[in-house]
């Protein structure tokens, strides 16, 4: 019957030129995605839930990592259809990663949190053997609440960012496991760029970045809404160093008008309203990956013109895209223009969690009862 009303409801998608759902033969709540390709993506969920597809979503295959039904994947991040990295979020050692090379036949777990305060966020890689986990603060040895950073050099083994080197983080200060995107890196650049940046919320709405992996800090004062404890910044995305965005609000009022969304030219360390009327909560916030690379190509062709003695006319990029997650709709942004609104049908039923981009452009969406949805 579910697949049915999928299909029913892809095709009416299509029709109006929104997401196109798609069968997942899953119910399980979905919070993490991730786009290798058109061909090639997974997402997870709760009850230690992954799936993954290889024909551009026309199959989803469900399963669950061995031992693994307590555990709430909130993120993935794949680098093939082979292998990929889990990380479920909850207290103490409910929060671990996991490892698999044989398109999930094995699953390896990699880290388990043995702290009972401990709370895993979010988890980025630069490639398959670097990356970072996020987790709430908890005190250190003096005492002082900091945030909990992993890192990885090898893609196998874990270890701590000494805490010495972290700022303190704010009584009643935490960070969001909505969507796997309070951690954000810039994309597609490789382990070369050493810059990391996590949002946070709760009494406070605040950007930490690190321009060397996690050896100094900055923190930066955001104008999003902040304050209780369900408020605050849910997610963080870079298009390159210095041009960022960081979307958010109240999830337990989801329809208050923001502040929810705000942009950065200089890395983070100011941040500017977003001019668009009316806002809501917003879990997730991604930008589309095919426009970025597109720019990047066009940047690259025209210093190695200018290098060479040479003048060349190039046709202006689309402007910028950002997909912004809400509860039962995304905003399909292209900046500086309006956002177009897509879903939002109550009737339909359908909502969503986090997002990802494909490299080719557009992106995976992801929601409850196992909402799977591709926007072009």
């Amino acid at each position: 019957m579910r697949s049915f009303l999928l299909l029913l409801l892809a095709t009416a998608a299509a029709a109006q030129s929104g997401p196109r759902l798609e069968v997942s033969h899953t119910t399980e709540s979905l919070r993490g995605a991730s786009a290798v390709s058109r061909q090639i993506a997974w997402a997870s969920g709760t009850h230690g839930t992954y799936l993954r597809t290889t024909d551009a979503g026309r199959t989803w295959i469900p399963a669950q990592v061995p031992d693994a039904a307590a555990l709430d994947f909130r993120a993935v991040v794949a680098f093939s259809a082979d292998e990929a990295f889990l990380m479920s979020a909850g207290p103490g050692d409910l929060s671990r990663i996991y490892h698999t090379s044989d398109a999930g036949q094995h699953w390896q777990l990699q880290f388990t949190n043995t702290n009972p305060k401990g709370f895993f966020d979010s988890m980025v890689f630069w490639d398959p053997k670097h990356g970072v986990v996020l987790g709430d603060p908890i005190a250190d040895d003096a005492g002082k609440l900091k945030f909990e950073l992993l890192e990885t050099d090898d893609g196998q083994t874990w270890s701590q960012i000494p805490p010495a080197q972290l700022p303190e983080a704010s009584t009643g200060e935490g960070a969001f496991a909505a969507s796997n995107t309070c951690l954000a890196i810039v994309p597609n650049v490789g382990p070369s760029d050493q810059n990391l940046w996590f949002a946070t919320g709760g009494a406070a709405a605040r950007v930490f970045h690190s321009p060397d992996r996690g050896k100094t800090w900055q923190v930066f004062d955001t104008p999003i809404l902040q304050g209780p404890d369900s408020a605050g910044i849910f997610s963080i995305a870079f298009r390159d160093p210095l041009h960022g965005v960081i979307a958010g609000g109240n999830y337990k009022r989801p329809k208050d008008d923001g502040p929810d969304l705000a942009f950065t030219e200089d890395g983070g360390k100011t941040w500017t309203l977003a001019p668009i009327k009316p806002q809501a909560y917003f879990s997730a916030v991604a930008y589309d990956r095919g426009i970025m690379q597109a720019a990047a190509r066009q940047a690259a062709d025209e210093k190695a013109a200018e290098q060479g003695g040479k003048k060349i006319r190039v046709k202006p990029i689309t402007p910028e895209r950002l997909f912004i997650v809400g509860p039962d709709f995304v905003f399909d942004y292209h900046l500086p223009n309006n956002p177009h609104r897509i879903g939002g049908k109550k009737k339909q039923g359908v909502a969503f969690n986090a997002v990802s981009p494909f490299p080719e452009g557009g992106a995976l969406v992801v929601g409850p009862k196992g909402t799977i949805a591709f926007i072009p």
